[in-house]
């Protein structure tokens, strides 16, 4: 199993590089006092919180496949059901968004709109990254190993593509308010472990 230990270990970095977008769902410090977007902020941050725990245990299922005695079918396995629970979480993440509604502050609309999308692209990359390891052919170890490499770019990139309109929701009064949120401060300590 030499030859895919690397590739592993490559995937398993990448996709802690993606989990870093969860990060933009929380808050630095703010004493601002705004009760309906402190109402919103606690909506939000309280779905996010278990989305936030789902893909820091999809990153622990990769992190722990990446052991020199993993099989190819073991680490398909784990690949594929951890992209689906983070394409899942994303999803998850993007509905509370938008049910929550507009946040009340300057453009509101247009920051919520543009962070649902992006949360909703960013399920669907996870998704076609599933469909991606579930097509590999764990027969062929060389065949197998080129593919996690593919994948793990593929991670890559999405880690790097970042999260603008998430960033753009939480400028402000927005991050503020959800930086008071005890569900949103949890969640930054879930997605920032998983960077290590």
């Amino acid at each position: 199993m030499e030859g895919t230990n690397p590739v592993n270990k490559k995937l398993a970095a990448a996709l802690s590089g993606g989990a870093v977008l969860v990060l933009a769902l929380t808050g630095c410090g703010g004493d601002d006092d705004n009760e309906k977007l402190d109402a919103w902020a606690k909506q939000v941050c309280d779905a996010v919180k278990p989305q936030a725990a789902k893909i820091k245990s999809a990153n622990a299922a990769i992190q722990k496949e990446t052991s020199d005695n993993s099989t190819p079918e073991e680490v398909q396995k784990a690949d594929s059901k951890a992209f689906q629970d983070m394409s899942d979480a994303y999803k998850a993440i993007g509905a509370a968004v938008d049910k929550a509604g507009a946040p009340d502050v300057e453009n509101g609309e247009k920051k919520q709109t543009d962070a649902v999308k992006e949360l909703n692209d960013i399920s669907a990359s996870y998704a076609s990254l599933k469909k991606q390891v579930d097509g590999l052919d764990t027969d062929d170890q060389a065949e197998f190993a080129d593919g996690l490499k593919d994948i793990a770019a593929e991670l890559d990139k999405l880690g790097k593509s970042g999260s603008d309109a998430l960033s753009a929701l939480e400028e402000g009064e927005v991050g503020e308010a959800m930086s008071r949120q005890a569900s949103c401060q949890t969640a930054t300590a879930t997605a920032g472990a998983t960077k290590s």
